[in-house]
């Protein structure tokens, strides 16, 4: 058995290296950095004797997810789990922000996704088994501004991965999207230019951690749900708040939550 896990190079990808590795699964492990996949990749051998390769890869370049897919198949690794995780954000006004950012988003969260997704599950519905994990996120569930693609192409992966989980209900292949609250240890707040806490203190008490996403995660692929919201009850509330409230209300509430201060 081997996992395939995008955006291993820390936070919710490291996790679910650990958590796979504890379960004896070999990795593939795919980031932009080779430094940091090697070291954490000797780190999971060294503690879990098992097998990890590592392909250093940026998967906002036209061909990224091709790449990936040719370097596997040149070691002759049969992938069983797809982990989707690569991702990143970006805070702000649309029209304000880099043009060139706005688009990197879309071709890593939603086009890298679709790509891999699209090359190795055909070859999971021929074996009659696989486990594809898609990593979204409790803003796919509300319009979001000065969020506003990262939570559009977030949308996109919850809608994406609940069709085809149910398009392959038959098939032996599991597809789980899972959609977290804010983690913690992760590059997001750095990279996005957003921080919903006031202190690494704040952030250590309310956010996720990586580890208990990727727990929640395996446990729902297990029991053989489709979605999964993790976290705490706060994330519930919010994902649901849609059926309540008219979508205008909850995005003029966002707004003014959101809403850079100058």
């Amino acid at each position: 058995m081997t996992a395939l896990i995008t955006g291993a190079s820390f936070g919710i990808g490291e996790g679910f290296a650990h958590a796979f590795a504890k379960r004896k699964t070999d990795l593939v492990l795919v980031a932009r950095s080779a430094d940091k996949l090697q070291q954490l990749a000797q780190q999971l051998r060294d503690r879990y004797q098992i097998c990890v390769e590592v392909i250093a890869q940026d998967l906002t370049e036209a061909d990224g997810a091709i790449a990936v897919c040719e370097a596997i198949r040149q070691q002759n690794i049969e992938i069983n789990t797809l982990v989707n995780n690569a991702g990143f954000g970006d805070y702000g006004d649309f029209a304000a922000n880099s043009r060139e950012k706005q688009l990197g988003i879309l071709r890593l969260n939603v086009l890298a996704l679709t790509d891999l997704t699209y090359q190795f599950l055909p070859k999971m519905q021929e074996r009659g088994f696989g486990q594809i994990i898609n990593i979204s996120s409790i803003t796919a569930f509300q319009p979001m501004p000065y969020l506003a693609v990262y939570a559009a192409s977030k949308a996109f992966i919850l809608s994406f991965s609940e069709a085809i989980a149910a398009e392959n209900d038959k098939t032996g292949v599991r597809v789980l999207v899972v959609c977290p609250g804010p983690v913690d240890q992760t590059k997001f707040f750095e990279v996005s230019g957003f921080n919903p806490y006031k202190s690494a203190e704040e952030a250590a008490r309310k956010a996720e951690t990586p580890e208990s996403v990727a727990r929640e995660a395996l446990k729902a692929l297990e029991q053989g749900k489709s979605t999964v919201v993790t976290g705490k009850v706060g994330n519930h509330i919010i994902v649901n708040l849609p059926r309540f409230l008219p979508r205008p209300t909850i995005t003029k509430i966002i707004k003014q939550k959101f809403c850079p201060q100058n």
